[in-house]
This record gives C-alpha cells, structure tokens and sequence, in this order.
C-alpha cells in the first residue's frame, strides 16, 4: 500500500489525537507500528 505524503500526514494527525491510543488506532488503519514512526 503506498500512500501519499498528504495521506501519511493526515493518518499521523488522526494517530496523534485519537483518545483510543496509537496502538489500537493503528490497528484500525492495518499500518505498523514502526511504519507509523518512519512517518513521524
């Protein structure tokens, strides 16, 4: 799955604020952890 820098910011926005927690809030997504902070 490639996403764009545009969808990589908005997933990380998302990820930051969500009141569920990065862990279960990436599960949601289907991205890793580690994918996420490369990102980030």
């Amino acid at each position: 799955m490639r996403l764009s820098a545009s969808e990589k910011h908005e997933i990380i926005q998302i990820v930051t604020r969500s009141e569920i927690g990065v862990k279960r809030t990436l599960e949601e997504f289907g991205i890793a952890r580690s994918t996420f902070y490369k990102w980030y």
